[in-house]
């Protein structure tokens, strides 16, 4: 299914200040994908002035327009609500010693 590839790649896509991926680390609010392969992506930044945050939201754009049946990509960057250490998995809690 497109929307577990896109997942899977969004798994690749990592904060180079913290070993964890973005989906891990609870970057990723809302991921959309019509059935024409149109894919809404909402994010953040663990910092409004990450200063990686460019490159972030850019190799999340290359990676999921690289996917076979993705037709149009659109990552829209937000900071409502702002993200916190509780919205990242248990298993990058772990990871980072916050458990």
């Amino acid at each position: 299914m497109l929307y577990d590839e896109i997942e899977e790649v969004l798994k690749t896509v990592y904060d180079p200040e913290i070993p964890v991926n973005i989906v891990d680390l609870g970057l990723v609010y809302e991921l959309e994908v019509s059935d024409a392969g149109n894919v809404k992506v909402i994010m953040t930044l663990t910092a409004p002035g990450c200063p990686v945050g460019g490159e972030i939201v850019s190799e999340v754009q290359q990676k999921v327009e690289a996917i076979e049946g993705v037709t149009d990509v659109y990552v829209h960057l937000t900071f409502a609500p702002p993200w916190n250490r509780d919205m990242m998995s248990e298993e990058a809690k772990l990871e980072l010693g916050f458990l």
